[in-house]
């Protein structure tokens, strides 16, 4: 019987067939995609892979650096091939809730930029339906409160400011996050998503809708590789 982190590690590193030599890929976030990571610099080192890489958070950007994988920032680039990242739950039209990591702004600026997005997971992260991971909003700093007011009026739901210890959680941008406590009732990600982007102090919210085009799901039973229909990324192992 294999534990969550053996699931992580078979994902993350399952999700290396679909990267190439003189790709330009953006780096996720989290501690599945840390295995992608690794993975990465392995075949740079002992295959001569060429890549190049686009963190999407200080963590992994000090990570990649550590393990030599070649980094630019994305306004170096006109696009890039593909993203590998984690994802908190994905239900079955691939719609993912984010930013457990605290990453999402960058997590999401950086998918969009992408060519593809491959998600590494465990089948934990697999539901029916969004919402019982509490979703991330991140959110300005500046009257914090009265922004998480309105995000409870908006969802119908209770949400609670992230913590670090007795203080807030600081973001790579300098912006808190707030997690939205609404259970798996969120049929409709794009309009949740729109909603929430209306209120004045919400930088971004940790739904990543109609961006995920594979899923590497790992379980007891092995690792899956799951296709959204009429998908980006074709290509890569089955």
């Amino acid at each position: 019987m294999m534990d969550v982190e053996d699931l992580k590690q078979m994902a993350g590193v399952m999700a290396c067939s679909f990267v190439e030599n003189g790709m330009q890929i953006g780096l996720g976030t989290g501690s599945t995609v840390k295995y992608t990571i690794h993975e990465l610099a392995r075949r740079i080192h002992q295959e001569d892979l060429e890549i190049v890489g686009v963190p999407t958070s200080i963590a992994t950007r000090d990570l990649a650096l550590d393990l030599g994988i070649p980094l630019k920032e994305l306004d170096e680039l006109t696009h890039l091939d593909m993203v590998i990242d984690g994802t908190d739950e994905f239900d079955p039209d691939f719609q993912l809730i984010k930013g457990g990591g605290a990453a999402l702004l960058r997590e999401k600026i950086v998918a969009q930029a992408s060519h593809g997005m491959v998600v590494v997971a465990d089948d934990g992260k697999q539901v029916e339906r969004l919402g019982d991971f509490p979703l991330p909003i991140e959110v300005t700093c500046f009257s914090w409160q009265t922004t998480l007011r309105s995000i409870e009026s908006t969802l119908g739901c209770s949400a609670v400011l992230r913590m670090r210890g007795d203080k807030p959680l600081v973001t790579d941008n300098g912006n808190y996050i707030v997690d939205a406590q609404t259970g798996p009732t969120i049929d409709d990600p794009v309009e949740t998503e729109r909603k929430l982007l209306e209120i004045a102090g919400v930088v971004q919210v940790g739904l990543f809708t109609n961006m995920c085009d594979v899923v590497v799901l790992a379980s007891q039973d092995g690792v899956q590789i799951l296709r959204k229909k009429n998908g980006r990324i074709q290509a890569g192992r089955e």
